[in-house]
């Protein structure tokens, strides 16, 4: 099975046992962005782990469905 992700971080809400707000639909709309087997972050994940380890491949601005604005994304690899 090839599985995709798609990171990014900031406010959530709960909402019984659901969680949701704009941080948790971005990360599905990033998810949509990636490849089977890879996984893309957002900037805001890229800058929070500089000095991990991490390398990052940047794709570009992209638009996000049902969100404003234009969203630099990486792709991360080992």
């Amino acid at each position: 099975i090839d599985v995709r992700a798609g990171v990014h971080t900031g406010e959530c809400e709960l909402m019984g046992d659901n969680v949701g707000g704009i941080a948790v639909h971005a990360g599905a709309r990033i998810m949509a962005k990636a490849e089977p087997g890879g996984v893309v972050v957002s900037r805001t994940v890229k800058d929070l782990v500089a000095g991990s380890g991490i390398a990052f491949d940047d794709i570009g601005a992209h638009a996000l469905k049902g969100i404003d604005g234009e969203w630099h994304l990486f792709t991360a690899r080992a």
